[in-house]
């Protein structure tokens, strides 16, 4: 028999139905599977939707329904032009940039780096920012002798900073698009105040200011003597390839920002943009003369074991909301935030912190914004400063370890590899926890300011 009634009734003297108790075994067992990384975290969630499906929780077809495609599609469109925009040298050549304006500065170098890493985070996965930006950190740290553990740890805490601050650099702003329908222009300004790019740029740069501070002090104050090589290639070698992909990138942005205009989905309009750069790099790489990977290629570069882990953790999470147990927690929950909202947003925020930053905080997430959806709707408070506040601290609280932010990992190994030593977990977090909690406090002090004090009158 398959359960389709979201608001099963609770059965005589039991808190849970039997489906419901089944499905949050299967759903506790897999998120178990993915935060332990015992076996592949994608082979783990794909797992408990089959699980799911055979428990009889959920149909084949409501497992298909539950995924919310057009983010797929938002991910799959926006790492597709990502990747071209990976090889057109322009991360390169503006990381070059940010070395001659230093001028020798090794300080004000790493800080410009970290802004630049997060500034192109909003756009582009962070793990990719890593892949851009490195190298030209590493090539310092080797031209002038210095470790390059602080520098490149540094660049993944920022490339993992701004993702939430628009609609496109990470996943989390996308389930909230899912789940509550916020549009681009929403994470710029919405119901008469600043949102999450306003409150997370004034965040980064204090947080980038504090830690220049660390840096000259890391540094001693060093000054080097910054030329040019002789013979150094300029970063973009075909400058109308990379004009080509900026453009797309930028129109492609431009499209979604006002998507309520042409009554089109994000994802259906972020895809339009893909396929036309796709397209227009096929039939000019000739003419141009374009040195790039063919289609195929660019496609094998795409994360796709991420998309099946995405789709599969909407499955997962959506047959909590299928079978009426994420509406049963709303509802335990809905007298304690309605009591207090500063209590209540503060509560969620200080504890999404931790949590994220030691689990996978995606599924968690996503459970959550469903949670906050449903107690809001049932008890009539205002939606909004729950929501910021668990985006603001799931994403800013995954910094702290390895297992909160894969950004994080990719950048450890990158510089163990380099300095030729394994970091401590202490060492690590000498430099995650600061940043991590600097970023929290101060970004905390705005939510209450701007979203948080106006609510409660």
């Amino acid at each position: 028999m398959i359960f389709s009634d979201k608001n099963l009734s609770k059965r005589e003297g039991k808190l849970l139905t039997d489906i419901q108790t089944v499905t949050l075994i299967i759903f506790v067992i897999a998120i178990g599977l993915v935060v332990s990384r015992v076996i592949s975290s994608v082979v783990s969630a794909v797992i408990g939707v089959v699980a799911l499906v055979v428990s009889g929780a959920i149909s084949d077809s409501a497992a298909f329904s539950l995924v919310d495609w057009n983010v797929i599609v938002i991910l799959l469109s926006i790492w597709l032009i990502a990747t071209y925009f990976g090889k057109t040298g322009v991360p390169e050549w503006l990381a070059e940039k940010m070395l001659e304006m230093s001028k020798g500065n090794l300080a004000f170098f790493v800080a410009a780096i970290g802004a630049l890493a997060g500034i192109v985070s909003m756009f582009i996965d962070n793990v990719v920012i890593i892949l851009m930006f490195a190298p030209v950190l590493l090539q310092v740290s080797r031209k002038f002798k210095f470790a390059s553990f602080a520098p490149i740890l540094f660049l993944g805490l920022c490339a993992n900073f701004m993702g939430t601050a628009l609609l496109l650099g990470d996943l989390p702003p996308q389930l909230l698009h899912s789940v509550s329908g916020i549009e681009f222009l929403g994470f710029l300004w919405l119901e008469g105040k600043p949102s999450s790019f306003i409150i997370l740029t004034i965040t980064y740069i204090v947080v980038i200011a504090v830690f220049y501070l660390v840096f000259k002090k890391f540094f001693k104050n060093r000054r080097v003597e910054i030329g040019r090589e002789e013979g150094a290639e300029n970063p973009i070698k075909n400058p109308k390839f990379a004009f080509l992909v900026c453009f797309m990138f930028l129109a492609t942005v431009l499209l979604m920002a006002f998507r309520q205009f042409t009554g089109m989905h994000l994802g259906f309009l972020a895809f339009a943009g893909a396929v036309t750069l796709v397209l227009l790099v096929e039939i000019l790489k000739g003419p141009w003369n374009i040195d790039v990977p063919g289609f195929e290629e660019i496609l094998g570069e795409i994360s796709w074991d991420a998309i099946f882990f995405y789709s599969s953790l909407f499955c997962l999470v959506g047959a909590l909301e299928h079978v009426g147990i994420i509406q049963i927690v709303a509802n335990w929950l809905a007298p304690f935030f309605k009591a207090s909202m500063l209590g209540g947003v503060s509560l969620l925020y200080w504890i999404t912190a931790p949590i994220v930053g030691v689990v996978e905080h995606d599924a968690f997430i996503l459970a959550m914004l469903y949670i906050i959806r449903d107690f809001t709707h049932s008890t009539g408070i205002t939606a909004w400063p729950f929501y910021w506040a668990l985006l603001f601290a799931g994403t800013l609280g995954s910094n702290l370890t390895i297992a909160g932010a894969p950004a994080l990992y990719v950048a450890l190994s990158m510089a163990e590899k380099e300095d030729g030593r394994k970091v401590p977990l202490g060492e690590f977090l000498r430099w995650s926890a600061p940043y991590v909690f600097l970023s929290l406090a101060v970004c905390f002090v705005i939510l209450l300011i701007i979203w948080v004090i106006p609510a409660m009158h």
